[in-house]
């Protein structure tokens, strides 16, 4: 190895540790700052809320919280510790090397090794998955779903994975050998074209090998929601209701599909706790992401910064040092095409995690203009007890860490959401 490819190799191992550790202080710093937040607040409901929700609910709502977030340094530190072991520590390399004393060089090793790298990270994720499920969504109510539905679906999930996956991860293995220096963008291409397919697909292919959707048969309901839609401007390809009951007593509605396969889906759980107006207020604020052109706004981001990924992927590809650097020995007489995808996957979740907080603060400001929207074809009254009812029945604590929500929060805590669609300032916490 030159000094100029050790230096470069060492700077690389350098900015990754210390990227990693600073990741670290900061997730342990913020999960410590929302623990310590919730479990003060965790005696009194907030004045804005203390005719609606009940202190036995507050309380839940803050234990629940509390341990998710604890169970989540768990995951963090493991996370790091997996991670370390996969690149500085020579995880990947060692087993790149033995499936190639294994199988030899070519296709098929790539592909045997994306393998069992899946195979072996799902492996170890499986215990937390595992727990998260059965004790901690046990212990507060939530949990439905029966070992043998649990395990039904990691094995459908593993199919169905398999079935997509491996022939995408070999077509773009094919095109990064064959298709020269600008590989990537026809990988681009491609990856854009089958992520629209999906949207297309998904509705009526996949997602009913997990649950069942049923058509919508409450005639008012029905008729309430149309006329709601019709006013709004926007057409369904069906309203169906989703057995969302079978695994978890968690509550939601979201619109699936894109172009003319757009569905509206409810929960079975949301129509049983809602209103009738309750459930307008909350479909006319998913309504609202459409009227805003939220989704199309997302998928023209998400082509952007792919776009980015693939061609920074596209440099890094030949760089030597990105191996090395990361704890990989690549192979001097082949392909180190299927090391280079893996590496990457590994290595760009520990940069853009910290600009993770643009996205967050992106997404609450389409929240809080979806929510005026529906404010406006509704009633801020409806919205506002529905999401009561929501936070309330999810167990989504009222009281979180205000830089917490900063960081991390898609959507607004409930104090600032409410306090929006009433015109009014929430108090500081």
């Amino acid at each position: 190895m030159t000094d100029t490819l050790l230096s470069a190799s060492l700077v690389l191992s350098s900015v990754f540790a210390a990227a990693l550790a600073l990741s670290l202080v900061l997730r342990f710093w913020l999960a410590s700052r929302q623990i310590r937040h919730v479990a003060l607040h965790r005696d009194a409901v907030p004045a804005a809320f203390a005719h609606t929700i009940s202190l036995a609910a507050h309380q839940k709502a803050a234990d629940y919280t509390v341990a998710k977030a604890r169970l989540g340094l768990i995951e963090i530190a493991l996370g790091a510790a997996v991670l370390l072991a996969w690149t500085l520590m020579g995880g990947l390399s060692a087993l790149n090397q033995a499936l190639t004393q294994f199988t030899g060089q070519g296709m098929a090793q790539q592909l045997g090794l994306m393998v069992a790298f899946v195979v072996i990270s799902g492996a170890i994720d499986l215990p937390m998955s595992w727990y998260q499920t059965f004790v901690l969504e046990q212990r507060f109510g939530f949990n439905k779903m029966t070992f043998r539905l649990w395990l039904a679906d990691l094995l459908k999930g593993g199919l169905i994975g398999a079935l997509i996956g491996l022939p995408i991860a070999a077509l773009i293995l094919w095109m990064m050998a064959a298709a020269g220096s600008l590989w990537w963008l026809w990988a681009w291409l491609f990856w854009m074209g089958f992520n629209l397919l999906l949207l297309v697909i998904y509705p009526t292919l996949i997602a009913p090998l997990f649950n069942k959707f049923a058509p919508l048969e409450d005639v008012t309901l029905k008729a309430r929601v149309t006329a709601l839609m019709q006013r709004c401007g926007f057409s369904a390809k069906g309203l169906f209701v989703m057995d969302g009951s079978k695994r978890s007593a968690h509550a939601n509605a979201y619109f699936t599909g894109f172009g003319a396969a757009k569905r509206v889906v409810f929960y079975d759980t949301l129509l049983a706790k809602l209103s009738a107006p309750e459930v307008d207020a909350v479909l006319a604020h998913e309504l609202g992401h459409f009227k805003h052109k939220h989704i199309i706004k997302r998928i023209i981001s998400m082509f952007a910064l792919s776009l980015a990924g693939f061609a920074l992927l596209g440099y890094l590809t030949g760089q030597v040092w990105f191996y090395t650097g990361l704890g990989v020995q690549p192979n001097l007489a082949t392909s180190n095409d299927v090391l280079a995808l893996l590496l990457f996957m590994l290595a760009l979740p520990v940069f853009s995690f910290f600009i993770a907080p643009l996205f967050a603060q992106v997404s609450r400001k389409h929240e809080f203009e979806a929510d005026a929207y529906a404010v406006g074809q509704t009633s801020a009254q409806d919205l506002s007890s529905a999401l009561l009812k929501l936070y309330e029945d999810n167990a989504s604590t009222l009281t979180p860490d205000p830089l917490y929500v900063s960081f991390y929060y898609s959507h607004p805590g409930a104090s600032e959401r409410l306090a929006r669609m009433h015109g009014s300032v929430p108090a500081a916490a």
